[in-house]
């Protein structure tokens, strides 16, 4: 039986549980916001129980540091400041799930997208299966036969969907490795990227399935004038597709959407490794009590370290065939910074 890697990506549950729990102003008795952190850590334990994990790995942005910002000045550039009480959980979320014994990684200068890329590359050499779980389209482009996303939408866990190559496929109409030059087609308005003017999402679908990639349109346009561009697409469309700028701003966005795949995670996938389940019982429990989440305590037990106990803060031992604890269902709305979120489902 496959092992199962589960690949998170915090920033995006982070964002969505501030927005979708913020009406709680959960906090702790010092003062401190913690329903964001919360949120995202109840949906960190349905995922890992639907999937039935047997390792999780949580990525998250590098905040003060952005490579692809200092490049592409424009790059996320129209976003707002996030607010002080985002900003908090975000930093409180990497501490708390840190010392749950759960594997974080924030990588220098890059984004979570290149763990969860990183991660998928070194569970596919592993002989693992991941489930990456995020609610960011960008993740698409990872699908294939040994990745899949929990693609995280209003509803939480278990109403979100599972895609595999199969089911990405009758979703758009495209196949995974082709989803990238898609969407850098497309452009993407969360991010501040343009694509190529007058290139839509059916336009897109429609030449790489005649095409199979935006490389061999452009090289009909540049060699024959576009006459299959033209048969298939349209006479407009050959003019669309050799603009320069847009050109330009196709590659461009490529560079920007492609995904570290190299990261040294630290994961280790063999035995004792880090990111394995179950994580210490009495660990988890210390991690959750110093930030008040009691609620959370007994389940987190159950799905994390695989057992629960009536004494609080009992030890644990996982058991050879684990008992999994019902999913958490948390509800959630769009994360206004992700713009993604309004389509597709």
């Amino acid at each position: 039986m496959t092992n199962t890697l589960l690949a998170v990506d915090g920033n995006s549950l982070l964002h969505r549980s501030f927005h979708a729990l913020a009406g709680s102003q959960l906090r702790t008795r010092d003062g401190r916001p913690t329903w964001a952190v919360k949120g995202a850590l109840s949906q960190i334990l349905g995922a890992v129980d639907r999937v039935a994990a047997d390792a999780v790995v949580i990525g998250f942005d590098d905040a003060g540091n952005n490579q692809r910002k200092v490049a592409h000045p424009h790059y996320k550039a129209h976003r707002t400041e996030k607010p002080a009480e985002l900003v908090s959980q975000l930093a409180l979320a990497v501490d708390v799930f840190g010392a749950a014994g759960l594997h974080v990684v924030t990588p220098d200068g890059l984004e979570a997208d290149d763990v969860l890329a990183s991660a998928a590359s070194a569970a596919t050499t592993a002989g693992w299966h991941t489930v990456v779980c995020t609610s960011d389209r960008d993740a698409f482009a990872l699908v294939n036969e040994t990745t899949s996303v929990l693609r995280i939408i209003n509803g939480g866990v278990e109403a979100s969907p599972v895609l595999t190559p199969e089911r990405l496929r009758i979703l758009l109409g495209i196949d995974p490795w082709q989803y990238r030059q898609y969407a850098a087609m497309r452009g993407d308005t969360s991010d501040n990227l343009t694509g190529i003017r007058g290139i839509g999402e059916k336009t897109g679908v429609a030449l790489l399935n005649a095409f199979g990639s935006v490389e061999a349109a452009f090289a009909d346009v540049d060699t024959n004038g576009g006459a299959r561009v033209a048969e298939v697409l349209g006479k407009a469309c050959v003019k669309k597709l050799a603009d320069p700028d847009g050109r330009a701003a196709f590659w461009q966005n490529v560079e920007l959407m492609t995904m570290r795949t190299d990261l040294d995670l630290a994961l280790g996938l063999g035995a004792d490794g880090r990111g394995l389940l179950p994580v210490d019982a009495q660990v988890l429990h210390d991690a959750l009590a110093a930030v008040e989440m009691h609620s959370l305590q007994w389940l987190a037990a159950r799905v994390l370290a695989s057992g629960a106990d009536d004494a609080p803060g009992a030890v644990v031992t996982r058991p050879p065939t684990p008992a999994r604890a019902p999913a958490v269902v948390t509800a959630a709305v769009v994360d206004v910074e992700d713009e993604d979120e309004l389509t597709l489902f």
